[in-house]
């Protein structure tokens, strides 16, 4: 990873978009070699300074390069994990503030432990909920990889939580904006699920 394109101007909108992906075969042994490389050399060496660049590098260089390695990956693979973390993060940092609303939200209707698992400090604003993206990120780094994107999972079902309960609330008075909220909280339901799979399959040796 030498050169870097200038970050990429998406908006949160267009980023939620980019959650799943297609998984070609003639990218997949790259990726999978790119992620295994990335996750040992920092979960081995030690250098705390790699691990920051690690967790600034989409501030500094966009989404570009992290989505040509690992964004086209099946969802139940390493560089599928990666991917869907370094978007999850993103997310967060283009919207901080309407991303910290639908986690309040979340919080406030759900009924599991979700918000306890994800780790975000309370009140939740747009610098908590940023504080919490990089801890994420830097857990899949430096931490228990497993516990990392099971907080990740836990952020995201809190979050589609905020996004349903809302668009509820929206439906009779800006339905097309209900519908927006509706689908928003689908993307993060399938991501959880995905990140949570992810943990599994990391806790049993089987995810590569």
């Amino acid at each position: 990873m030498a050169e870097y394109r200038r970050p990429a101007p998406f908006s949160p909108q267009q980023l939620d978009a980019r959650i799943g992906g297609r998984d070609p075969a003639e990218t997949s042994r790259i990726a999978h070699e790119t992620a295994a490389l990335v996750l040992a050399r920092a979960r081995e060496g030690g250098d705390s300074e790699l691990v920051d660049r690690l967790v600034a590098h989409t501030d500094l260089h966009g989404i570009d390069t992290i989505a040509e390695l690992w964004a086209h990956s099946a969802a139940a693979s390493l560089p599928g994990a990666l991917w869907r973390i370094y978007l999850l993060r993103l997310l967060i940092r283009r919207d901080p503030e309407g991303v910290s609303y639908l986690f309040r939200r979340g919080v406030d209707v759900s009924t599991t432990i979700d918000a306890l698992v994800a780790g975000a400090e309370a009140p939740t604003g747009p610098e908590e909920i940023m504080t919490l993206a990089d801890r994420i990120l830097r857990g899949v780094f430096e931490g228990d990889f497993a516990v990392a994107l099971e907080r990740a999972a836990a952020f995201c079902r809190t979050a589609s939580a905020g996004c349903t309960s809302l668009a509820d609330d929206l439906e009779s008075t800006e339905p097309a904006r209900s519908t927006e909220l509706t689908n928003r909280g689908l993307r993060y339901s399938q991501l959880a699920a995905e990140l949570a799979t992810c943990a599994r399959l990391w806790r049993s040796d089987s995810l590569d």
